[in-house]
């Protein structure tokens, strides 16, 4: 039996109607708030046979605890959890140049949703996180996510350095971020299956995670701030890797 987890905001709920409507099993919307936006979602809902239930502020807040929901709240039918067996899976579904991003030690769900959010905009294959000491998917980071997490397969794993030799056994390339790098993240090839390995912001990757990759780049700063928001950071990277696999 499917287990049923919360996704609040409109960006969240309309991803759900509109990508997986099986997955919908509520949706409540506030008394309150009767516009465009709110009304589409209701009329989406209706039409797959959802009826929608109309409640005071105040029950959507405490579904949300305490998010921004924005007048609507829905549960759903929570996506099976992926794990490093599903690997080879995931790479036959593209084009044979598969790109991971993997995110070592993440644990603000505020970071781990926009990182979802920006994987999802550079066309990643999936977002492996550890199981231990990193932020799982909540419904604060499905609405940070904007509808990401509702269509960006996530891949828990047990151990991580362990996870990566499996992608290396897969002939998947694991370039790493590290602030010490002596190599841009603009002179690395990466037109072949990779993987982008971000590290916790302060801490960084951890010493078995910084051993396993293949290389080690930096983003390179000219400023006086010594790092990049992790979310930042992968969205300068994913996206060297979308302008090189382009061909521009």
């Amino acid at each position: 039996m499917s287990q049923k987890v919360t996704v609040f905001g409109l960006h969240a709920v309309r991803s759900i109607i509109d990508h997986h409507p099986d997955r919908l099993v509520e949706l409540y919307v506030s008394k309150e708030r009767q516009d465009d936006a709110v009304n589409a979602i209701v009329a989406q809902a209706h039409s797959m046979g959802v009826r929608p239930q109309w409640v005071p502020r105040q029950a959507l807040e405490k579904r949300a605890e305490g998010g921004n929901h924005q007048g609507v709240v829905a549960t759903v039918k929570q996506l099976p959890t992926l794990t490093e067996s599903d690997f080879a899976k995931l790479i036959e579904q593209t084009d044979g140049t598969p790109l991971f991003l993997v995110l070592d030690g993440i644990t603000d769900p505020h970071n781990l949703g926009a990182c979802l959010r920006t994987a999802d905009a550079a066309g990643v294959t999936a977002v492996v996180v550890p199981k231990d000491k990193s932020a799982q998917i909540t419904p604060i980071v499905r609405k940070v996510a904007c509808g990401a997490a509702e269509t960006m397969p996530l891949v828990v794993v047990t151990n991580l350095a362990r996870a990566l030799r499996e992608l290396q056994s897969l002939n998947v390339w694991i370039v790493g971020t590290a602030g010490e790098a002596t190599q841009s993240v603009y002179q690395v090839d990466y037109r072949g299956p990779t993987a982008l390995v971000m590290g916790a912001e302060g801490k960084g990757m951890r010493r078995l995670t910084r051993e396993t990759c293949d290389e080690l780049v930096a983003v390179p700063l000219a400023g006086t701030v010594s790092s990049l928001n992790v979310s930042v950071a992968s969205g300068v990277c994913l996206f060297e890797v979308v302008r090189q696999r382009d061909g521009s």
